[in-house]
């Protein structure tokens, strides 16, 4: 593995942790949102991760090391679970039937999510700072 590969890496799991911490901060703002239709309430988001098999794969093949990969967002995917329907026939965005429709955001869930991403874009920052002062102290021994 490259001594710089270790930057690749620890970056593109920072910009996977910054996706994921852009679609709490997107289902949060949106948990309290009303509409008078199923269509057009706001379903929460969630994003999809993958390793790079494809340069660890390759990595592997001329001697590398194993397992050395980066990670890439492949997507991001709404959720399925049930929307929350309530009665209020009062509300001025009620249907015919007298029901709005509130989105599917859990927010205690999304709560712990920001702080498993916040904690995971930590560790990666760790990562990369350890890398260069390891390289620096590396070209000073030199001097």
């Amino acid at each position: 593995m490259s001594t710089f590969k270790v930057f690749d890496i620890a970056g593109s799991g920072m910009a996977a942790q910054n996706t994921r911490l852009n679609l709490v901060a997107s289902n949060l703002a949106n948990a309290e949102t009303v509409s008078s239709s199923i269509n057009q309430t706001y379903r929460s988001r969630q994003p999809v991760f993958s390793a790079q098999l494809a340069d660890a794969m390759d990595q592997a093949g001329k001697g590398g090391v194993q397992g050395a990969s980066g990670v890439e967002v492949l997507g991001v995917v709404e959720s399925q679970a049930p929307l929350r329907m309530e009665y209020r026939p009062d509300h001025p965005l009620a249907n015919a039937d007298g029901y709005i429709f509130r989105p599917n955001v859990n927010t205690v869930e999304e709560m712990a999510n920001m702080l498993s991403a916040s904690q995971s874009y930590q560790d990666n920052v760790n990562v990369f700072d350890t890398a260069k002062k390891l390289i620096m102290q590396t070209l000073q021994m030199g001097q």
